[in-house]
């Protein structure tokens, strides 16, 4: 079934290009770099609370090596309080327009499943979207990253982040309808026109630790859909859950896990800690040369 998928999807890419020239070589892992604008994200050492500590921060993961900045304005912790279209827009534009303006050549990526906040971020400067729920929350997300003309990161998930911890059961096997998902997702954003696609498997988004666990350990079977995968480990539930610890207490186990996913096949990690990731990176390459080809 897995090369069935494979032959009815994109062929292998490692580059996205995006707006301005500006392109994303995966041909060697990269980092992604947290920058959260909203109030009760679920690791309090990465909100923001202006936009001065914004810029600080930015350039900080930017000089730790980062390779995109992911900004987002609206949590999707499970539970989290979900907010108006307005409110996502009052957080995120201005942000967006700040960081392209210090920092033009930077790749940015915008953390939203709402075609009409994709919209105004890409001409407020994003180069990336980067959506949690693979357009099921808004019909418009798909043909809108299209229209767009910019890369597009397809993630799985279940329900929205109010209800995803209460759909966590899978009648088969969960690689499998992952896989399933992403055959379909892929026919649709082909069909609208984006060449350009990142698979994020989507941990700890309606998965229990233990599942995010298989998920992790199996994500090679992934790749044969050729596309590059994101890894989104961090200071998540199923790394600080299995130590007893806290998400501030997580980064030794976050960059654990972090090197099993570069070693099973991811391109991109996602994280709030851009140095410790861009070294665990620099090793696990040196380690296994093979990775970064």
């Amino acid at each position: 079934m897995l090369q069935a998928v494979q032959d009815t999807c994109f062929p292998a890419a490692q580059t996205l290009r995006c707006p301005g020239g500006r392109v994303l070589d995966l041909r060697r892992p990269q980092v992604m770099g947290i920058l959260n604008l909203t109030p009760d994200s679920f690791f309090e050492g990465n909100r923001i609370g202006n936009a001065d500590e914004l810029l600080r921060r930015a350039e900080a993961m930017l000089q730790a090596g980062a390779a995109v900045l992911d900004l987002g304005g609206y949590s999707s912790r499970p539970g989290a309080e979900d907010i108006t279209e307005d409110e996502e827009k009052r957080r995120l534009l201005p942000a967006v327009e700040a960081v392209r303006r210090a920092f033009p050549e930077a790749i940015l990526s915008v953390d939203t499943f709402r075609s009409g906040v994709a919209s105004e971020a890409v001409a407020a400067g994003a180069d990336i979207l980067n959506d949690i729920s693979g357009g099921e929350l808004d019909p418009e997300m798909l043909p809108t990253a299209g229209r767009l003309g910019v890369p597009y990161i397809l993630m799985h998930m279940r329900g929205t982040p109010q209800t995803m911890a209460q759909q966590t059961h899978y009648e088969g096997d969960i690689v499998l309808e992952m896989a399933r998902y992403f055959r379909d997702k892929l026919a649709v954003l082909r069909a609208a026109g984006v060449t350009d696609v990142v698979l994020d498997p989507g941990f700890g988004f309606a998965k229990t630790p233990a599942q995010s666990h298989e998920l992790l350990r199996r994500l090679p079977e992934l790749r044969v859909l050729g596309l590059p995968i994101l890894a989104g480990l961090s200071r998540k539930t199923l790394v600080y859950k299995p130590l007893g610890l806290s998400p501030d207490a997580a980064l030794t186990g976050t960059i654990a896990v972090n090197a099993l996913a570069l070693l099973n096949g991811a391109r991109l990690l996602r994280v709030h800690d851009v140095a410790e990731a861009v070294q665990t990176v620099q090793l696990v390459s040196t380690t296994y040369p093979q990775l970064s080809s």
